[in-house]
């Protein structure tokens, strides 16, 4: 695939240089010093390669350099052709991974041995010591450069990668308490719906009030089913037997612990889901309050207009946190899949979050009730 032209960003700094060493050569007074400004020219032009041939720009700029100061001995006194080598030497060491960057920056040494023999009489050995304290730390600079620039780019992809598995352990999570969830009312309607088999002949009534229930708890969980396919889950570990905690756990959860604990609404017969999901946000916003907070945890759990808020506020702790924002990742995951929303923010000295989650009040119902034995 042929490689795509420049972009301006690749000669922004050759420009800028060109316009300062014209500007300079044309109040300098040299004689002919539009010759300057063409070798400046060719050698800026060149420049705009620099991110891809480092190894070719550098030496050729300086050599273009030379043969300009050769041919016009007077031009050595200008000092923009030194910034341009300093880029040059810089782009063999930023723009390579290898080492060859180090065979071009010897090719632009040699570059100022022409002028020791071939120009002004005044030139001595001391000139090329001079270019190669002007080429040494550019290139050291540029294999610094080269180097953070490689550390930031793999812990950016090391973060994404934390972030991508914290994702993935959370959904897996999720999905395993659906998953008991769906299998306890699956398992409720198979009992009732047996029920509803021999009431029908003997006790229509009842029959018809057991079957209600049945399709009470199939909406249900019809609806926690939906959410549970945009997860992924693995096989592993998906027999647990310990039950779901819920918003009633709250109280015992915060038990011992700085928090200001204040529950409204009607918080009892929520979905499953939705219990479930509460209780591991609190849980998760207490252990952030802990580790990186001070001072009491104010928490508010209400529920109102058709949803469950979650609403946490600690002041921030006096040293940095050290964490990679899994567990604000885990806490959003969980309030998307529910179809609500979590924010955080941290307002003077405080920090303080929000979840929204909805409740479907239309396909929540009672529990269903164990249909009575027929007499």
């Amino acid at each position: 695939m042929p490689r795509s032209l420049p972009s301006g960003r690749d000669a922004f700094l050759p420009a800028v240089l060109f316009v300062l060493a014209t500007a300079e050569l044309a109040l300098s007074g040299l004689p002919h010093w539009v010759w300057g400004v063409a070798c400046q020219g060719l050698a800026c032009t060149l420049l705009i390669l620099r991110r891809r041939l480092p190894l070719v720009v550098g030496p050729l700029a300086a050599w273009v350099l030379t043969i300009g100061q050769i041919a016009e001995p007077a031009l050595n006194d200008a000092a923009a052709p030194i910034a341009v080598i300093v880029v040059a030497c810089y782009s063999c060491a930023r723009y390579r991974a290898d080492l060859w960057g180090i065979a071009a920056v010897l090719v632009m040494l040699l570059s100022a041995f022409p002028q020791y023999f071939l120009g002004e009489a005044t030139n001595d050995i001391t000139d090329v010591f001079f270019v190669g304290a002007l080429l040494v730390p550019p290139f050291v600079f540029g294999r610094v450069a080269r180097q953070l620039g490689e550390q930031s780019r793999q812990l950016a992809e090391q973060q994404e990668a934390l972030q991508r598995q914290a994702v993935s352990v959370e959904r897996d999570r999720i999905a395993r308490e659906l998953h008991d969830v769906i299998a306890h009312s699956v398992s409720a309607m198979v009992v009732q719906t047996a029920a509803a088999q021999d009431l029908v002949t003997s006790d229509p009534q009842r029959a018809k009030a057991v079957l209600a229930d049945v399709a009470a708890t199939g909406r249900r969980t019809l609806a926690e089913t939906a959410r549970l396919l945009h997860l992924v889950r693995d096989e592993a570990g998906e027999l647990g037997l310990e039950p779901l905690p819920g918003i009633a756990d709250i109280a015992r959860l915060v038990e011992g612990s700085e928090v200001e604990l204040r529950c409204s609404g009607d918080l009892s017969g929520l979905p499953s889901a939705v219990d479930v999901s509460a209780y591991r946000i609190v849980q998760e916003s207490l252990t952030n309050a802990h580790r990186y907070g001070r001072g009491p945890l104010s928490l508010a759990v209400d529920r109102q207009n058709g949803s469950v808020r979650i609403r946490a506020a600690n002041t921030v702790g006096s040293t940095t946190p050290q964490g990679g924002g899994l567990g604000l990742l885990g806490m959003a995951e969980r309030a998307s899949v529910l179809g609500g929303s979590l924010t955080h923010r941290v307002l003077d000295g405080r920090f303080e979050l929000e979840a929204l989650l909805p409740v479907d009040e239309r396909s929540h119902a009672a529990p269903p009730s164990a249909p009575e034995e027929p007499r």
